[in-house]
């Protein structure tokens, strides 16, 4: 059977002063203004979609730039740059038909632009991050990898409006990873002309619904209505300012102050104070993620599977998510989060049961046998990204270890500065997150795998892992491919990959002057479904 998807369809600005204060700006805004103004948690590093890797930059790419699909309001998944697609009968072969538009500069956007969109985030000189996020198309491995040539890559252009990419195997995710910005097209005539430079404001072109205005690194990225954008007429807001600042009690002063309209985090000890106060613009959600601490497994002592499980076993989750956290967090004991589909029940840590007590006589046991104890107490430093909540998870965590004896110095540094950092190895204990791209295990068992390079910060390395996530890649049947994946996660635990410490909730500040937020598992926002009320 051919499985086929219908499309679906769907101000003046007047001046703005912003003065940097802790990254964030003093605002300042007329009436007239038709601006939305959100507090962003992190200066991005790139505004190129290829080079991206964070949440605080998906949030701006995201309103710049269209892939063949995206999301709605709610999150879920509707057509984008392609108005319709079909699937062959074995699920392996996807055409897409590109819907007519245009670059923000009027350049049309062809199903070319897509062929050189993904040959280019996979080609091995580009070095992308998250290049393996696309490993289910038929050969990106090999080009990636450098073992083919970037014509082997299984995606091309039928004309100008019509797309195929053949997969390696059936992907049930497939057409919910495709919202992701290592899918979404970059203009090939402007990177081309422009190289690495194409993404300057004079130079960028972009296809979603707002383009490049201005560009103030550690103070703002202002957006602006892309006219060109094929639903232009549908978009209401005219102007986008995302604040970098990292400072959640600075943003919450903001937010207060209505200098800011949307607010992406707050500091946990300001939970009681904001549901007495501000309950109705206080968000909270179920969220997609874990949260948890990634060690270094090429360096010493955490090569070490007994030092790994024994520093995972010290940590009281629940103490983290009732008196740290406070905003219904909950305690984490695998990496793939309980609910993500496709999936059954996850593979918990085989020590889930055990009292605190216990956990805390088997951790020193292990310790000993590892070498470590009194005489010669384990040592390393603990990093973590700007963050009053990221800061005080540390501090508990730390204080947790002393009872084995460990001295753990505590390290932050600002966010891309961090997980620039993890992607090179340069750290020994850190903090780490993830939120899923799409709603599978696969998103998150991923990150483990030997292939899949500088997204897995600890470099964890094991073959019957790496055995099992192929294995299940093969796997058409949903049961079987589940199974195969829950056996991988229990070789990860039982290996204590990483230390997974609680299941994110989203947490953001919204104003009554903003209208059609919708709480979605994803905690994906796009502006061109938001409005703003008198």
């Amino acid at each position: 059977m051919k499985l086929t998807y219908a499309g679906i369809a769907r101000s003046s600005i007047a001046a703005l002063a912003v003065v940097a204060a802790l990254g964030l700006g003093s605002v300042t805004a007329t009436a007239a203004e038709n601006a939305l103004r959100i507090a962003n948690m992190g200066e991005p590093d790139t505004l190129d979609p290829h080079n991206a890797s964070g949440t605080w930059e998906n949030r701006i790419l995201g309103d710049m730039f269209l892939g063949l699909t995206t999301e709605a309001a709610d999150g879920s998944v509707i057509p984008g740059a392609a108005e319709t697609w079909t699937v062959s009968e074995d699920g392996t072969v996807y055409t897409f038909a590109i819907r007519d538009h245009t670059w923000s500069d009027g350049t049309p956007v062809t199903a070319d632009d897509f062929v050189f969109s993904l040959r280019r985030i996979l080609d091995p000189q580009t070095a992308a991050k998250y290049a393996s996020l696309l490993y289910p198309i038929k050969n990106a491995e090999a080009v990636n990898t450098g073992k083919a040539p970037l014509e082997n890559l299984s995606v091309r252009a039928v004309d100008d409006k019509t797309l195929e990419i053949t997969l390696e195997s059936p992907t049930p995710y497939f057409l919910a990873q495709l919202t992701h910005y290592t899918a979404w097209p970059v203009p090939k005539h402007a990177v081309e002309k422009h190289g690495t430079d194409w993404v300057k404001k004079e130079n960028i072109a972009s296809n979603g619904a707002y383009m490049l205005d201005e560009y103030l690194p550690n103070t703002h990225v202002k957006l602006v209505k892309n006219p060109k954008f094929y639903d232009a007429a549908n978009v209401a807001i005219d102007t986008l300012y995302f604040y970098p600042g990292e400072d959640r009690a600075q943003a919450l002063k903001r937010f207060r102050a209505g200098e800011v309209d949307v607010s992406t985090d707050f500091a946990s000890d300001q939970i009681k104070w904001l549901l007495e106060n501000m309950p109705d613009q206080t968000r909270i959600a179920p969220y997609l993620g874990i949260y948890y601490y990634v060690m270094n497994t090429e360096k010493e002592p955490f090569t070490d599977p007994r030092v790994r499980q024994a520093l995972s076993m010290a940590i009281d989750r629940e103490t983290i998510v009732d008196k740290v956290m406070k905003t219904g967090e909950v305690a984490a004991f695998s990496f793939v989060p309980p609910g993500t589909g496709n999936y059954g029940e996850p593979s918990y840590v085989n020590w889930k049961g055990m009292g605190a007590d216990e956990r805390v006589a088997k951790a020193r046991d292990l310790l000993a046998e590892a070498g470590y104890g009194p005489d010669n107490p384990l040592k390393f430093t603990l990093r973590y990204n700007t963050s009053e909540n990221h800061k005080r998870i540390a501090i508990a965590v730390s204080s947790m270890w002393k009872k084995l004896g460990v001295q753990a110095e505590l390290f932050n540094s600002e966010v891309k500065v961090h997980y620039n950092d993890l992607q090179e190895g340069d750290f020994q204990i850190a903090r780490a997150g993830w939120i899923a791209d799409y709603d599978d295990p696969q998103n998150f068992l991923y990150l483990l795998e030997t292939k899949t390079g500088p997204m897995n910060y600890g470099n964890f390395s094991n073959a019957d892992f790496d055995g099992l996530m192929e294995e299940a890649a093969r796997t058409t049947d949903l049961d079987k491919r589940a199974d195969l994946l829950a056996q991988a996660e229990r070789v990860a635990m039982d290996a204590q990959a990483n230390i997974p410490i609680y299941y994110y909730v989203s947490k953001n500040l919204v104003s009554d002057r903003v209208d059609g937020w919708a709480d979605n598992a994803k905690d994906i926002h796009r502006s061109r479904w938001l409005s703003l009320k008198d």
